[in-house]
């Protein structure tokens, strides 16, 4: 009986000793890699990169970019009015039929990270432009006033003339996204308007050369 009960031990202790070496192997990397494999984490891991992330950059460039944009439609309908040059009115509704849509994309961004839209203040008689004029490339109350006066070639030569600088300061926020972003969707956005307004200031200079 006692050698049979020292068996009985022997197993016993053995089977504990057993569950000891899972355990710590639990706690170790082994443990970690399983836990990975969990059924909760990967619905949560691939709905993430579904959705992407996004930082505080990419909200700043939304925020902003669509202001600019706003003021570049604004001033591509002014354009569509006073413009004496056909090739300067085609240009405008180019601009205006590109940064459109962008303005509707980046406000569905803000809203689906729960961030406000800023509100719509082109076109607002006297409105100030506050800290919009700030930002690279931005025209101030008085610019936008010069341009809502002049009319035939002289609008023509004011439009493409602050039409580069507004474009000088959409590439360089661009760049500033490409660098901090983090939202792929934002920071491709960004790449596009690099491209698109670089090739426009190239167009805008030849044209102003002609004149």
């Amino acid at each position: 009986m006692t050698a049979h009960r020292k068996l009985i031990r022997r197993t016993a202790l053995a089977a504990t000793a057993g569950v000891a070496a899972l355990v710590l192997a639990a706690c170790g990397g082994g443990g970690h890699d399983m836990g990975s494999m969990g059924s909760d984490s990967s619905p949560s891991a691939s709905a993430s990169a579904k959705a992407g992330k996004h930082n505080d950059a990419d909200v700043s460039f939304a925020t902003d970019m669509i202001q600019h944009h706003r003021q570049a439609v604004e001033m591509a309908d002014l354009a569509a009015d006073r413009a004496s040059s056909q090739e300067v009115k085609d240009l405008a509704t180019k601009i205006e039929g590109a940064q459109d849509p962008e303005i509707k994309t980046m406000s569905g961004w803000l809203t689906s990270w729960g961030e406000e839209v800023p509100a719509d203040m082109s076109g607002m008689e006297g409105h100030d432009m506050g800290d919009m004029s700030s930002m690279p490339g931005m025209m101030n109350s008085e610019d936008m006033g010069k341009l809502e006066k002049a009319s035939g070639a002289e609008f023509d030569k004011m439009f493409l003339e602050m039409m580069i600088k507004h474009h000088e300061g959409a590439v360089e926020m661009a760049e500033t996204q490409k660098a901090d972003g983090k939202y792929g969707s934002a920071v491709k956005l960004a790449g596009d308007v690099i491209t698109a307004q670089a090739a426009e200031i190239e167009q805008m200079n030849k044209m102003l050369g002609k004149s």
